[in-house]
């Protein structure tokens, strides 16, 4: 029973990190756009994904901006989440600047 409750969590710790890196390459994207790249990487991170609270981080450089999504899951599986804890998530992604 803790194995297969075991394999549930991790399925479910994958699936919120694909979330993740899927809100940092939209968030990226909107910022990559936008003459405000911090607001448009929240808002577009938020609106992708379910997933809260959302810690959005921007770095703009010269022709690049990288934006860092981190959340905290939660493991709410019984017996298992009291066995290993919160698991940190993070996703990063870089896109070219577009010209405005």
């Amino acid at each position: 029973m803790l194995l297969l409750l075991g394999t549930l969590q991790v399925a479910l710790v994958g699936r919120d990190q694909l979330a993740l890196e899927l809100a940092a390459r939209e968030a990226a994207r909107a910022a990559a756009v936008s003459a405000a790249p911090s607001a448009a990487a929240t808002s577009a991170a938020a609106l992708t994904t379910s997933l809260a609270p959302l810690a959005v981080d921007v770095a703009v450089g010269a022709d690049t901006v990288t934006v860092t999504v981190r959340h905290r899951n939660v493991t709410d599986v019984a017996l298992i989440g009291r066995l290993v804890g919160d698991v940190d998530l993070r996703a990063t992604a870089t896109m070219a600047l577009e010209p405005p």
